[in-house]
């Protein structure tokens, strides 16, 4: 629409280019909305069946940081391991790379430069459990109540990071399907834990 709007010379090219952050912005958001869309209609329709393999905790980690590694560097943000390297977690693969990295992804997301984010695992009630530890920005009481809920605020991060708001309610129905559960511990300007409980098999 802006293009044709520039064409017909019924705006500038100056107001055109005033406008381009917000249009980048907003094509960001659409383009993660339908990312995490599609992610999870896969597992509503056609022949999607959790498959749960063998998986190495510290592999996820290591994952997880070589994906993140330009955003750590570029923040400055340390990310550690916590727990046993040698311990593993049986589930389904596709799903879990799925929830830590929308987990992940708000923590460096509203963490600020020169933070520590950790990744946590260790077993209790014959539960595996996964944390990511963030000492960011944290939420208050009122949007904590409201995170999985559809229509809650939906907030910047530290370094102007845009996001959908769909992601943790998509998280949450993966873990569901998991047959797990997850729970969120934060604080403002304290920062924010995300744990996942997961059945030991």
């Amino acid at each position: 629409m802006l293009t044709e709007a520039v064409e017909q010379k019924t705006i500038g090219e100056e107001d055109f280019f005033k406008l381009l952050p917000q249009v980048k912005s907003d094509a960001q958001k659409n383009l993660q909305t339908v990312q995490d869309s599609t992610a999870w209609l896969k597992t509503q329709y056609g022949n999607f069946e959790v498959k749960s393999v063998k998986i190495m905790v510290f592999d996820l980690f290591q994952r997880l940081e070589e994906n993140y590694a330009v955003r750590l560097k570029k923040k400055n943000i340390n990310f550690h391991f916590k727990g046993d390297k040698n311990s593993f977690i049986q589930t389904d693969r596709i799903l879990l790379d799925y929830i830590l990295d929308k987990i992940l992804n708000n923590a460096v997301k509203y963490s600020l430069p020169g933070q520590d984010i950790y990744f946590q695992y260790f077993t209790e009630n014959n539960e595996d459990i996964v944390s990511v530890v963030d000492f960011g920005t944290g939420i208050s009481e009122k949007h904590l109540h409201e995170i999985f809920n559809y229509g809650n605020s939906v907030f910047n991060g530290t370094a102007g990071e845009i996001g959908a708001g769909l992601s943790l309610k998509i998280v949450k129905n993966f873990v569901s399907l998991l047959h797990g559960n997850i729970k969120i511990v934060s604080s403002e300007n304290k920062g924010t834990t995300v744990s996942i409980f997961l059945p030991k098999i």
